[in-house]
């Protein structure tokens, strides 16, 4: 087919009575144009078979169509330095931009002083998503150069009123609720922590605020004693603050750890140790990881949402791209119980759906 034959917006602008710019608009699905001539302008342009063209179209808007995912190096037992719970995340985000018509870049946080210039000034990316962040005080100042830049963001992390910024993360304040509560009905009264109680980590703290939350509620002491601080989450820290537990020699007979990952050693010490589980210690994790459901029992945890989280990190960022007003958002996570806590099958306590008439 000769090029030149190919219809152009200016076409499809004749054709249904608008100016080129708002078939422009409309074609990339802009607030600005009506729902219904959007509507109208996709139809017509299904019966042209009109393509975009995305280079032209990127150099006149300035933009590349493409959003950077840029990933906190964790530390790992392996050289992938990344959290596995990040990975779960993946998908949706991938999917999502997708379904957007934006290609995704995957990269690892640098944060040097002129970093946002290899992004969004270099018209790599038009906007970041960052997922993990490590010590949140040093996070923090980063995030702040970021907003006097301009640049357009938005994070997987605790939601606070003064952050920098827009993030969506889950409500970690209340699983660690979900978790005291449920080990509390169970008759346990001596639940230790494992993860950070720091302002350095406020999804870590938390989680252990949230079980004291719990523990308050069902007039059980909170013992100082049975926390121990663990900021990595990795089965060797899990691994290692069960040791450090042990060694303390104090009583329990519960075991909230802040990750799915920190959970999994925590269980190889206590196994080392002769503890039973869930007879002698009941144990619960936080993530729901693909791994949970095939540890030894199979472990009770705090599922987070990732699906429905990457959609919401995709979505927002587009939106504020595009102007839009966003906000942060927050998460309900659920409690998935299994038989690290003594229950033989998969429950959640999610409610259930409504049965269709049939």
């Amino acid at each position: 087919m000769n090029p030149k034959s190919r219809p152009t917006s200016f076409d499809i602008a004749y054709r249904a009575g608008v100016s080129q710019a708002t078939v422009s608009r409309a074609l990339r699905d802009s607030p600005l144009v009506s729902e219904e001539t959007r509507r109208r302008i996709r139809e017509i342009a299904r019966e042209l078979n009109y393509k975009v063209d995305k280079n032209a179209s990127n150099l006149r808007r300035q933009s590349s169509v493409t959003l950077a995912l840029l990933l906190f190096e964790d530390p790992t037992p392996n050289d992938t330095l990344i959290n596995p719970f990040f990975l779960t995340m993946l998908g949706s985000i991938t999917r999502a931009c997708a379904r957007q018509g934006y290609d995704l870049l995957v990269s690892f946080q640098q944060f040097s002083e002129d970093w946002h210039a290899d992004y969004q000034d270099a018209h790599k990316a038009d906007g970041l998503i960052l997922l993990g962040y490590g010590d949140w005080f040093t996070t923090r100042d980063k995030l702040d150069r970021l907003v006097q830049q301009g640049t357009h963001f938005v994070r997987w992390g605790p939601v606070l009123a003064d952050q920098p910024g827009v993030s969506i993360g889950s409500d970690n304040r209340e699983g660690g609720r979900l978790v005291g509560r449920h080990l509390a009905g169970l008759g346990r009264r001596r639940i230790a922590y494992l993860g950070a109680n720091q302002l350095t980590a406020p999804e870590f703290r938390d989680r252990y605020l949230g079980l004291c939350d719990a523990l308050d509620e069902g007039g059980i002491a909170v013992d100082p004693a049975l926390q121990i601080d663990v900021i990595d989450s990795t089965e060797l820290a899990g691994y290692a603050a069960a040791q450090a537990l042990l060694a303390r020699g104090v009583a329990f007979d519960a075991m909230f750890c802040a990750s799915d990952l920190i959970a999994i050693g925590a269980m190889r010490a206590l196994a080392e140790h002769g503890r039973r589980i869930p007879e002698d210690v009941a144990v619960v994790g936080f993530d729901d990881q693909p791994v949970a459901a095939f540890t030894h029992p199979p472990l009770t945890t705090v599922l987070q949402d990732t699906k429905r989280a990457g959609e919401t990190l995709v979505h927002t960022l587009i939106r504020e791209i595009r102007g839009e007003t966003v906000a942060s958002e927050v998460l309900v996570p659920s409690l998935v119980v299994r038989g690290s806590c003594g229950i033989g099958r998969a429950t959640s306590t999610k409610a259930p759906r409504p049965s269709r008439a049939r």
